[in-house]
Order: structure tokens, then sequence, then C-alpha cells
């Protein structure tokens, strides 16, 4: 990185150090740490996927909790040690957690609190300033920053948040104060979560859990038929129940696990079809930015990709990659910088 100049950024700035924000994120399934320096530029990032026992469907809040504590000290310590082999000394101007699953009144995990915990405690001890910020805008802005449209964080977007505990269709536009996002949902499941119906009928497969990447594997080997698994959708709203039901059904009869596999990835591309098509015509919007670890799967990215994005509809689809689909504070980090640089702005030191 370029020397700066001592004093640039408000603090003290030599060769050897290194200053920037620290994002924490303590999902259902992830322990997530990332650093992101003055600059904007993001230095490091660790992430560690929850044990979950075999042959399960997920953790108990409780058990997620002590899980977070104890990988916590262990990313801290891995994170560190890389950002110091670039300088003498790191130096954390502020700390930024996701604390709840989205940026609404009654939205709360107990595992947000593991990491919100540690991030308090931590910008208290350091004198710097702690920044709260939740999940689903974390997932937004990681999103933003993979597909390196960051400017859109400026304009109105239609996005999709899919996960194992968020399925929604959100217009997204800045925020009227601060740094994050105004969302507006305008569909969601009324039942099943779309990564829900993906570890469902994977573990039933046989698959480890989370069955996000297997299912995908197991999906690509597919050489006759697939497996039909119609969603119910009223409006912008889906249910993914009743394919669950017929794809257990199938597993008993004996289908064969590939086709199964890739009725399951067709399912969940058909349904986002049948409610994006309505809202880009209904809104005139015409991006979307789709995020959250379902995300990932290529066989849903193509399809939509060459579905919508045809000149018939005329989208334009960003997707947060695979590696930051999952579960991760690269968002929340940035989230927190963008906060961090508006507090220095303030004081006069821009």
């Amino acid at each position: 990185m370029p020397a700066l100049k001592s004093g640039k950024w408000g603090i003290p700035v030599t060769n050897n150090e290194l200053c920037g924000v620290l994002g924490i994120d303590t999902s259902c399934y992830t322990t997530s740490l990332a650093f992101v320096d003055q600059t904007g530029c993001l230095r490091a990032e660790r992430r560690q996927v929850l044990p979950v026992p075999a042959g399960t469907r997920g953790l108990r809040q409780n058990d997620a909790f002590f899980l977070h504590g104890r990988q916590l000290p262990v990313l801290m310590d891995s994170l560190f040690r890389e950002l110091r082999q670039t300088a003498a000394k790191v130096t954390v101007t502020a700390v930024c957690a996701a604390v709840k699953p989205r940026p609404v009144p009654d939205s709360y995990l107990p595992v947000f609190r593991a990491g919100e915990l540690v991030a308090y405690s931590l910008a208290t001890v350091l004198g710097v300033s702690f920044f709260p910020t939740s999940h689903q805008e974390g997932h937004l802005m990681a999103g933003l920053f993979a597909a390196g449209e960051k400017g859109l964080a400026a304009r109105d977007f239609l996005a999709v948040h899919l996960s194992g505990g968020t399925t929604e269709l959100l217009r997204v536009g800045p925020a009227r104060t601060g740094d994050g996002f105004c969302l507006e949902k305008m569909g969601e499941t009324t039942d099943l979560h779309a990564g829900q119906l993906v570890d469902r009928v994977g573990v039933a497969l046989g698959l480890p859990f989370p069955a996000g990447p297997a299912l995908e594997s197991l999906a690509g080997q597919c050489c006759g038929p697939e497996e039909i698994f119609p969603a119910a959708v009223k409006g912008y709203n889906v249910s993914f129940s009743g394919a669950e039901t017929q794809a257990l059904r199938r597993i008993v009869a004996q289908a064969t696990g590939p086709a199964v596999a890739r009725g399951v990835e067709r399912c969940l591309a058909a349904t986002l079809e049948k409610i994006l098509r309505p809202a880009v015509t209904a809104t005139g919007i015409r991006t979307i930015l789709l995020v959250g670890g379902v995300a990932a799967n290529k066989y849903l990215q193509d399809r939509l990709r060459r579905r919508l994005e045809h000149r018939a509809v005329g989208a334009k689809l960003f997707f947060a990659g695979p590696q930051l689909s999952g579960d991760n504070a690269v968002g929340v980090a940035f989230l927190g910088w963008r906060q961090w640089r508006r507090q220095m702005a303030g004081k006069g030191v821009f």
C-alpha cells in the first residue's frame, strides 16, 4: 500500500501502521470477521462454518452461540496475524457488527448477540466507535462489493436475499440517514426458506448440512429427465413446502439423486423468475442483485441470466459470487467503514 501522509485520516499514520474498521458477523451457521483499511480496501477476512452433527438439519441457538464464543478468538488471532505481516502496528479505528437478521425493529436472533458483545466490548476498550448494522444489509453490501458495483448503493435496485433463514424480494434504496439501506419488502416466503428446501432435501439424499454445494454437485450429474417440483407463487410471495413434500416423496420412491437435486435447482430458479418478471414491470427497475448462500448456485444464476437478461425483459443481474454469497463479515466491515468516514467528515477530517 502506498505510504500515507501523517494525519490524513485523522489519526497518526506511518509507513508501518495499518488503520481500519473491523467487521463481525455471527450468523446461525458461520463466524465471520473482516478488516477494511482507511482507504476502503479489504485487507483480510476470516470465516468458519459452525460444526453441525452429521445427519441433522441445523443447530439450536444456544449451541450456535457457544460455538461462536469458541471460534471468535481463533479467527481474531488468525486475522490480525495476517494484518501484522504487512504492518508493524494495526490500529482499529471503529468496530461494526451485525446485531440482528434484518433492519426492522422486531428482528432478533440470539446468535447475533455473540458478535455484538465482542464488538461493543472491543470498541469500548479501544475507545473507538461501535456501529451496529444488520446481517441482511451486510449481505447486500458484500454483494455490491463482489459485483464491483458499490455505486449501486446510491440508487434504487431490486434485491433477492436467498438463504437458510431468509427468502425475500426487496426494493432497495440509499438510507435516508446514515450509510445503510432503505429496504422495502415486496415479497417473501410464507413457509420454508429457499435454503431450508435445499438443506432438507439434501439431508434426505444423504448429503452433509448445509447441503448447498453438495446438492449442486449432485445435480451436475443429472443426465436424464429432471424431476419437476413446482412451488406456489401468489403475487410476490412464494411457498416451498409443497415442493419439499414432492421431493421427499420422490426420494422415498427411489428417484435418482441427481434428478431430484436438479429438480430442486429448477424449482428455485423458476420460482424466482415468476416473481422477478412482474417486479421489473411494476417498478421499472431493471437492476437486480441476488445475495445469500443459495444465490451462489451456478444453475440458478445461468437460468436467471438467460431468462431475465433477455431483451424481452431487459434486466441486468448481479450476484455476490461464490466467495461472498454465503455468510461473511465483508459487507459489515464496509458498512462500518462508510459510517466511520461520515463520522470523520463531520469532524472536518476529510
